[in-house]
């Protein structure tokens, strides 16, 4: 399980929706989570730390990743 996974407020149901989100995607759900707040109403820009080069291209790649409205519906309504 990655770190992001294991954050206090990743809650099944929220797991759930992000990776079924990443799955519909082609993405990681690493990517979902930060795709999410990018695009957002009030867009975030995550600070992420990396640890290897493939980690740092996961992450790049996040910023091409838009969630559909639906998927964003689902994402802020998991608990």
């Amino acid at each position: 399980m990655h770190r992001r996974e294991r954050h206090p407020r990743s809650t099944p149901p929220r797991l759930a929706a992000l990776r079924e989100v990443a799955r519909e995607s082609g993405a990681t759900v690493n990517q979902v989570v930060l795709a999410w707040p990018i695009g957002g109403d009030l867009p975030v820009v995550p600070l992420a730390g990396v640890s290897s080069v493939a980690q740092l291209e996961e992450n790049l790649a996040a910023v091409d990743l838009e969630p559909t409205p639906e998927q964003r519906a689902r994402l802020d309504a998991a608990h």
